[in-house]
């Protein structure tokens, strides 16, 4: 994988983006499925950026402790405000809300949608895993997919 620090030319907001490779950059580009994650923009090009050097695995750094749960969450322009804070807890008890009539097919994702659009299937409401190679050939068929917006903990993987 590669990161990529991208902007878009609407509003200069700068964002990471990971990539298979660049070609892989490119044609997502190309058919309109990169966009600026902030303002929606289409328009978005690669970020002049440092390269990043990986160290050897015996002398990665001790990682910092986590933040505590009540802490404000960084941004690249600070902490997010208040109405923001209050739109994302909002949209993820819609989602919380859609996962209960929904059912967890774990790594069968893929699979399950594309037998469910072709007939093969009952038709049901299922949320599960799936690589971008994928959820690419699914789009690419016509199988309507959506990502959740708010990470999900599957089953059995709960503390």
């Amino acid at each position: 994988m590669i990161v990529f620090d991208l902007e878009c030319r609407a509003g200069g907001h700068r964002f990471e983006g990971w990539f298979a490779s660049s070609d892989d950059f490119a044609g997502q580009q190309a058919r309109g499925l990169v966009t600026c994650p902030v303002c929606g923009a289409p328009e978005v090009d690669k970020a002049l950026s440092a390269p990043r050097l990986t160290r050897k695995g015996n002398q990665l750094p001790a990682l910092p402790a986590a933040p505590r749960a009540d802490a404000p969450q960084p941004v690249a322009n600070g902490p997010l405000p208040p109405e923001a804070v209050a739109m994302l807890k909002a949209v993820a008890a819609v989602q919380s809300e859609m996962l209960k009539s929904s059912t967890w097919v774990g790594e069968k994702f893929a699979e399950d949608a594309r037998a469910m659009h072709y007939g093969e299937k009952d038709h049901a409401m299922i949320h599960g895993r799936a690589s971008r190679t994928e959820v690419q050939s699914l789009i690419e068929e016509g199988v309507p997919v959506a990502p959740v917006i708010v990470p999900v903990v599957p089953p059995g993987e709960v503390n």
